[in-house]
């Protein structure tokens, strides 16, 4: 049976309901044991503050990144050199604030080409700094396990699974640096991708995948948050002023892909709970993958569901009976499995999945049924389109039809008022492109 005759034939099976088998074959070589090994390594770094030492061979942030350098270095030779390891800088001045002096801010990136998209991207990142309660202090212990260790290990992990794979799409495993800093790694590689027209279907930001105790005392091993803004911060006063009389104010990038987060989760891993976070961040908060929204790149957070505050940015220390300070042993290496298989499947979904259509528009108004249109997708290898809608108050895709041939439907019976639209486009092999939202209405 050769390659192309298979993944129509997967294809067809996946469209109709079935799953990719290979999907559950990632999960289960996901190891939870390779995953708190290099969780233990990064937290034996002792510091691995921003501005922490970087000459030491066993010590600070300059040790830290050449460890995770040569980690990514041997995934590659064990894969036969598939990965392009680039140390990835930007020296960035002092802003009197965090950055006490100036400091180059160096991120550790290794690049999946794909076989047919080599320039389209889907970002694991994780955060290689970490820090005490005194956001300055740059000598003192900060082994940082869960924060932000486990998002590290946990992209290593992911790059361990996927390299064993080809991929349409390119994928990116990236530690990312001065992430308590100010974000400085996520500004750099933005800037980066844009001057390498890079086209980044979206950006997975793993910040915290390890603890399942809560300081409010719940223990939860199932349930993680993906948050999402809700529209881009860069969409054009136009799009601003449509969205008022034609809806979208929770359907933008990042949002879909969340969405696209949640609904691979319940089809590949049913036993997870997966929270839909409408908010870019923590309140208040911040995270690596809002360099990339500041500028017009999808991309979400990914991280437990309920946060040990009195592990994150602690002094190591016990007062009042209470232990302080984020250590190891507060990393709970099945949980952080659990996280990393997620971002593995979507990982391998989206490097799988065609090109999502660039456009799409629709119309029915004072009608009894919905029309779409949409551009065709670039890829070679899409054999369909899934349209989607929902109610209107849903956070998840309900209702979906698929479109073998053509690139336009009208909806009978499905009244345009009602409901929220949208198209993705399917590749031979069942998996689909991010949803895209309608931007222009057919007159």
């Amino acid at each position: 049976m050769n390659r192309l005759f298979f993944l129509l034939l997967l294809g067809a099976i996946s469209i109709y309901g079935q799953q990719d088998t290979r999907m559950y074959a990632i999960i289960d070589a996901v190891s939870s044991d390779r995953i708190i090994q290099d969780v233990a390594t990064l937290a034996n770094f002792g510091t691995r503050h921003t501005l922490s030492d970087t000459l030491s061979q066993t010590r600070g942030i300059g040790a830290a990144r050449r460890w995770i350098k040569k980690s990514f270095e041997q995934i590659s030779a064990d894969c036969g050199n598939c990965l392009e390891i680039v140390e990835q800088k930007n020296e960035f001045a002092a802003d009197g604030r965090r950055l006490t002096h100036d400091v180059w801010i160096n991120n550790i990136v290794a690049i999946q080409r794909g076989t047919v998209h080599p320039n389209r991207f889907v970002l694991m990142s994780g955060d290689i700094d970490s820090r005490v309660s005194d956001p300055n202090d740059f000598t003192s212990d900060a082994p940082g396990a869960n924060d932000n260790a486990t998002g590290m290990a946990g992209t290593l992990e992911a790059a361990r699974v996927l390299s064993q794979y080809t991929f349409e799409n390119s994928i990116v495993y990236v530690g990312l640096s001065g992430e308590e800093q100010g974000l400085y790694g996520g500004k750099g590689l933005a800037q980066y991708a844009i001057d390498n027209n890079w086209e980044i279907i979206g950006v997975l930001n793993n910040d915290m995948i390890g603890n399942i105790e809560g300081v409010d005392g719940v223990i939860d091993n199932r349930t993680f948050r993906i948050f999402s803004e809700p529209t881009p911060v860069t969409e054009t006063e136009q799009a601003r002023k449509q969205r008022r009389f034609y809806g979208g104010e929770v359907d933008g990038i990042s949002r879909q892909l969340a969405r696209y987060v949640h609904r691979t989760t319940k089809t590949y891993m049913p036993e997870l709970n997966p929270m839909l976070i409408y908010r870019l961040d923590r309140f208040g908060r911040g995270g690596h993958h809002r360099p990339f929204n500041d500028v017009g790149f999808a991309g979400i957070r990914i991280m437990e569901a309920h946060e040990n505050y009195n592990r994150q940015h602690q002094d190591i220390r016990t007062e009042n009976g209470i232990a302080y300070g984020d250590v190891l042993s507060g990393v709970n290496a099945a949980y952080a499995a659990k996280l990393t298989a997620v971002n593995a499947i979507t990982l391998a979904s989206l490097a799988w999945a065609p090109a999502a259509p660039k456009e799409v528009a629709i119309g029915g108004v004072v009608a009894p049924s919905a029309r779409l249109e949409w551009t065709a997708s670039e890829s070679p290898f899409v054999v369909g389109y899934k349209v989607y809608w929902r109610d209107t108050t849903s956070p998840i895709w309900q209702y979906s039809k698929y479109v073998a041939n053509g690139s336009q439907i009208t909806l009978e019976g499905v009244v345009l008022d009602n409901y929220l639209f949208g198209i993705a486009a399917v590749g031979a092999d069942g998996h689909e492109s991010p949803v895209v939202f309608p931007s222009r209405v057919l007159r």
